[in-house]
């Protein structure tokens, strides 16, 4: 009878503290609409445990040559509002003279932390860092080739606010770009502001994302028009188009990305 009294204890006291821990009251979060060319490591306030996959593929048409884009990435949120990324960027890229470049360009790693978190005034500031490590280019003439060419760091800042459906977000922060064949680096500075308006009781929004990029003292703004469309709970896809506003070289592309969010 000893015996049964202590396993009855035991499942009632495992019981209560499973109740306990489930309806633990989540941390808060505010919904904010996120740039879908740019993208963050993992929406603000990311609550433990959120993962989301995208696969996305996009063309772009320049001066002298076209781009194909295509990417893999994986974000996972491994504490309450701190969100990691890893992505794989793939290239196919043909200039006029008829050259051709397909390759893996590298491997990007992400992490993102949200540090305020406002319900009532519908805002959320974070901060982050991205490293690009560049594979260098095969030459089949020189032998070693070394594996990286180069990398680009860029520590960032986020402030995002909403008004009422109308959804806000800045991006911003300097970008330091290491090529080792030249053992030079160079410093741009990066500025992404976004408007959407988010639609009343569904996941669907529509904006423009303002692409701003200052590298080598030259000014470079992409506009670039764009939707979400939440097909289901945990599948969406986006459209993004890009109008040059100035540029030198850009002349317009075309992204979409699948978004796959599992349940935690």
């Amino acid at each position: 009878m000893k015996i049964l009294y202590t396993i009855l204890l035991s499942i009632f006291a495992y019981t209560f503290s499973f109740a306990q821990v489930n309806t633990r009251p989540k941390p808060p979060k505010v919904k904010h609409a996120e740039p879908l060319y740019l993208d963050l490591m993992r929406d603000l306030g990311a609550r433990k445990g959120e993962a989301e996959v995208n696969v996305g593929y996009g063309t772009g048409r320049f001066k002298n040559k076209i781009e194909h884009h295509a990417f893999v990435e994986y974000e996972w949120a491994v504490a309450n509002r701190l969100g990691v990324e890893i992505e794989i960027p793939v290239l196919f890229a043909k200039d006029d003279l008829g050259h051709r470049t397909n390759r893996v360009e590298g491997l990007k790693f992400g992490t993102q932390y949200t540090f305020l978190v406002d319900e009532k005034r519908q805002t959320s500031l974070a901060i982050g860092y991205v490293h690009e490590m560049e594979f260098g280019k095969s030459n089949p003439a020189i032998r070693n080739t070394p594996l990286f060419g180069g990398f680009i760091s860029s520590p960032f800042f986020i402030a995002a606010k909403n008004f009422n459906h109308i959804s806000t977000l800045i991006y911003t922060g300097p970008e330091f770009e290491d090529r080792f064949k030249n053992r030079a680096m160079q410093t741009n500075f990066v500025l992404n502001a976004n408007i959407h308006y988010m639609i009343p009781n569904s996941s669907h929004y529509i904006g423009i994302e303002n692409d701003m990029r200052i590298e080598r003292g030259q000014l470079e703004y992409i506009m670039r028009p764009q939707v979400k469309l939440a097909l289901s709970p945990s599948i969406a896809v986006g459209l993004v188009c890009g109008v040059p506003i100035k540029s030198q070289e850009f002349q317009m592309d075309f992204m979409t990305r699948l978004i796959w969010e599992p349940k935690f």
